[in-house]
């Protein structure tokens, strides 16, 4: 397995992967959300990375830019600038085996190059799975908020 930036030839399988978490337990996308526009955003600035197995993508991860995001209040200013994550998406077939632990680490690394003093990330306070997976790397609960017609957690966590 290894992880690398995603590129154009890697489009039709990274929507594909999205789709397939539709409908999973505690999972809020949608057959819209995400799609082509987030991949497209994600491509033009180089945030797309994804895991392969045998040439066949099995995880992604987005370094997200969401200034919407960004200005809630709840982030500790001390820990600013920050960098999100999101989309971190996995195939079913390779669910329970880390794979989106080491995507998350990945992540965490990434923007710890791009100078960032910390991750953050909002989780559908419904979905049990990802909160427990955040667990493992000692994130905190910043706050919560509603957006996109969700309720989310706030995770945040100081890059050391």
């Amino acid at each position: 397995m290894k992880i690398e930036r995603a590129g154009e030839e890697d489009r039709e399988e990274i929507l594909a992967l999205y789709h397939m978490q539709v409908g999973r337990e505690f999972c809020p996308w949608t057959e819209q959300y995400p799609g082509e526009d987030e991949i497209t955003y994600d491509l033009s600035r180089d945030a797309l990375y994804v895991m392969k197995e045998e040439g066949r993508i099995i995880g992604a991860v987005s370094l997200e830019e969401d200034p919407q995001v960004d200005r809630l209040d709840c982030w500790t200013k001390e820990l600013l600038p920050g960098g999100e994550l999101a989309r971190l998406a996995v195939h079913p077939d390779h669910q329970n085996r880390g794979i989106a632990r080491m995507l998350l680490q990945y992540g965490m690394d990434r923007w710890k190059e791009k100078g960032a003093k910390s991750i953050h990330f909002l989780v559908n306070r419904k979905n049990e799975k990802a909160i427990r997976s955040y667990a493992v790397f000692g994130f905190d609960i910043a706050g919560e908020c509603e957006m996109y017609d969700q309720p989310f957690y706030c995770y945040e966590k100081k890059l050391v």
